[in-house]
């Protein structure tokens, strides 16, 4: 499950606009605008939601659910440069 909150918040630390999203995932800008302005879980064919996921997840985001408080998400640890 992946709710419009979570790409909203994914975005944000991402620092994307909703264009750089619909470019990322292949899916077009009017469905990134309709999706993310329905709270709750995205209402859209899963191969849409996949390809939303997989785009956050390339970029660095990683969707989790901490200690059963809800849906969230973070970035990757980045992984320190070796000198």
């Amino acid at each position: 499950m992946m709710t419009s909150e979570q790409v909203r918040a994914a975005r944000a630390l991402l620092r994307w606009e909703q264009r750089d999203l619909a470019e990322a995932s292949m899916v077009s800008l009017p469905s990134i605008q309709r999706l993310e302005t329905k709270p709750g879980e995205l209402a859209a064919q899963a191969r849409t939601v996949a390809a939303i996921r997989n785009a956050l997840e390339k970029a660095g985001v990683i969707f989790v659910d901490e200690n059963g408080e809800g849906p969230g998400v973070r970035l990757k640890k980045k992984k320190a440069k070796s000198k």
